[in-house]
């Protein structure tokens, strides 16, 4: 199966899902449509000691309307890179895997990047990699308004979209440090179930999805 996605941020496990079920197809990430802001394009969702926490990355404003998501600048404004290191540290150095992992992730907290797109797609394919998902990403040349041979998640998977109106994932709760706190939290960023479940990732991601 081939799919488009939209760009994200240390995107969720439902869209690990999805990239897991093109096992055999492309993986088209969108870097072509206009950016908007409260999306997963530059924010994900940890869960620490208080519960959910975001984590958003600012960008520099555009300089014209209807900015593709591919000419979006990372702003270097409140040392977030710092800040959103010091809180996966503090949300997951407890959990089973962190340590396991934190040598992967830690450089993407010190270099610097300029396009908020070319950030998450270096991200994305470290997740990818560390998880085990083989499925081919490719960056869109143009807009496609309606793909006819794709299944289409841009919409589907955001903030705003209740992920339980998607028919094909259905989270399966794995552990969770914090979960004798608050219960499971489903669909949190990708990290969570890596740093809590480590090579067993990629099995909560079949069992979450219909479509396999």
């Amino acid at each position: 199966m081939d799919a488009i996605l939209s760009s994200a941020y240390l995107a969720p496990v439902q869209y690990y899902a999805k990239l897991l079920a093109c096992s055999g197809g492309t993986a088209h990430i969108e870097a072509c449509d206009t950016y908007m802001k409260q999306t997963y394009r530059n924010r994900c969702l940890i869960a620490d000691a208080n519960g959910p926490l975001a984590l958003t990355i600012p960008t520099e404003k555009p300089t014209a309307g209807n900015c593709p998501m591919r000419d979006i600048r990372i702003s270097d404004h409140g040392n977030w890179r710092h800040q959103h290191w010091n809180a996966l540290e503090a949300a997951y150095r407890h959990t089973p895997f962190f340590l396991y992992y934190e040598d992967d992730l830690h450089p993407f907290y010190e270099k610097k990047v300029e396009f908020l797109y070319d950030y998450n797609l270096q991200l994305t394919e470290l997740m990818c990699s560390l998880i085990g998902i083989d499925t081919p990403l490719v960056t869109t040349t143009q807009y496609v308004h309606r793909p006819d041979e794709m299944a289409d998640f841009r919409t589907m998977i955001s903030p705003k979209q209740a992920w339980s109106d998607d028919k094909e994932f259905c989270p399966k709760p794995y552990y969770q440090v914090f979960k004798e706190r608050h219960g499971f939290i489903a669909n949190l960023s990708i990290v969570d179930l890596l740093f809590n479940m480590g090579p067993e990732s990629i099995l909560v991601l079949y069992e979450s999805s219909s479509r396999r």
